[in-house]
């Protein structure tokens, strides 16, 4: 499944305008896939839950290995609070699966939405800054 993650970040990549448009475009899909999971959890069986789980977690860690990688050009503080963050979403996410309480889910939701946000407004402004 981590491959089957990589080669979607990368097909999406081929049409994306932009890395930070392709990560928010990813983090909104993962949103919308935990969102859907939370709005229909007494329906969801285990698997379909463990799946927008897992696809969160795996993105979250291309996200996380990507930012804070030699080659980044992040400045090392950018660096650490993104580890920091990724640390609590995989963390958050055992929560979720060990309380069985589908409002667990809402932080990484907001968590995905509002990190998406913030990227989608950087892409604007370096499009503008061109």
């Amino acid at each position: 499944m981590y491959k089957q993650a990589a080669q979607a970040y990368q097909k999406t990549s081929q049409a994306a305008v932009s890395p930070r448009e392709l990560e928010a475009n990813l983090l909104m899909k993962a949103a919308a896939r935990l969102q859907l999971i939370k709005d229909e959890w007494e329906e969801s069986s285990l698997a379909e839950k463990d799946d927008a789980l897992v696809y969160n977690r795996k993105l979250w860690s291309i996200l996380v290995t990507s930012a804070t990688s030699d080659e980044s050009q992040l400045p090392q503080d950018i660096k650490n609070n993104i580890a920091s963050l990724a640390v609590f979403v995989f963390k958050q996410t055992i929560t979720v699966i060990t309380t069985d309480d589908p409002q667990k889910i809402n932080t990484l939701i907001s968590i995905n939405r509002a990190i998406a946000e913030g990227l989608r407004a950087r892409a604007e402004n370096a499009d503008s800054t061109e």
